[in-house]
């Protein structure tokens, strides 16, 4: 069974070292290789966990050269293990579509890398539109992870356990949200997100997502979507984001299936591959299911 690893990540030197947070395990290629290797995992996609190095260096821009700059390096190295999603200088809109182009002609790259939001800005922003429209076009999917820095809630609590269990879940869940009420999901339905980490809280608000929009409707108070929300949101793609909770597992399957749903083991923060891969296969769902989980469904987003 070939497994595919939508999730992890790895980071060059010269961010690390102006990033609070990380350590020099998230730049450790080898041991990723390693432990890919040992769990039987046959590639893995490497999009940036998002850092506060932009701000010691002054722009995201120079983030996004340093990051892809480096990232391609790994891609020449082990072009059969690793494939690349390209981060995009989001403060430069006009260098945005110029970067992707690069980053896929010239580096190697066949994704880009998002965060959920960019200092309270979401990809529902006109800015992101070029971008969708070229990624829709050619075919290059979008890994979308919860921005760490300033996330929805961070201006009235700042907890370092809250935070990113509670703040990153919710800049993720409104990531989406956004998407949905803009109309770009239904605009732009035959571009592939993949949010990680399930989506956040999404698979758990889906009967409150249609059961409110047909209350508000009914009353005139929200714009028509022309269809129910969740005829929208099931045609995203979420990652497992290393979890091995069977729960949330079945909440995804019911409200996506297993046709949308992409293994991650979210390495290095999350260290425990196997039994997240073990998770997926004490599912009670047939194998071909398991096998797109694993693999079949990313390969399949891939140009």
């Amino acid at each position: 069974m070939s497994i595919i690893d939508a999730h992890s990540h790895w980071l060059p030197e010269e961010i690390i070292s102006n990033a609070h947070f990380f350590s020099k395990a998230w730049g450790d290629i080898e041991s990723q290789i390693k432990k890919m290797d040992e769990a039987g995992i046959d590639k893995a996609v490497l999009s940036y966990p998002t850092t506060d190095a932009h701000l010691k260096f002054g722009s995201l821009s120079m983030v996004a050269h340093i990051y892809n700059d480096n990232v391609a390096q790994i891609l020449k190295r082990y072009p059969d293990k690793f494939i690349g999603a390209a981060v995009l200088p989001v403060d430069n809109s006009t260098d945005m579509v110029g970067e992707l182009k690069r980053a896929k002609e010239e580096l190697g790259f066949k994704a880009i890398s998002l965060a959920s939001s960019y200092n309270g800005t979401y990809l529902d922003d006109k800015r992101f539109l070029p971008v969708y429209k070229k990624a829709q076009e050619e075919g290059i999917p979008i890994f979308v992870h919860s921005q760490i820095v300033n996330p929805i809630g961070y201006e009235r609590v700042q907890d370092p356990l809250l935070t990113p269990v509670v703040e990153y879940v919710f800049d993720m869940t409104m990531c989406i949200g956004k998407l949905l009420m803009a109309g770009l999901l239904k605009e732009f339905s035959d571009l592939n997100f993949i949010f990680a980490n399930f989506g956040g809280a999404l698979p758990f608000l889906q009967h409150r997502f249609d059961a409110t929009y047909q209350m508000l409707r009914g009353i005139d108070f929200v714009k028509d979507l022309g269809a129910n929300p969740t005829d929208y949101l099931k045609n995203i793609y979420v990652d497992t984001g290393g979890d091995k909770v069977k729960s949330n597992f079945l909440l995804a399957l019911e409200f996506l299936g297993p046709k949308h749903i992409l293994w991650g083991s979210d390495w290095p923060a999350k260290k425990d591959i196997s039994g997240s891969i073990q998770t997926v296969k004490d599912l009670d769902i047939n194998n071909s299911d398991k096998e797109c989980i694993f693999g079949l469904n990313l390969s399949g987003l891939l140009k």
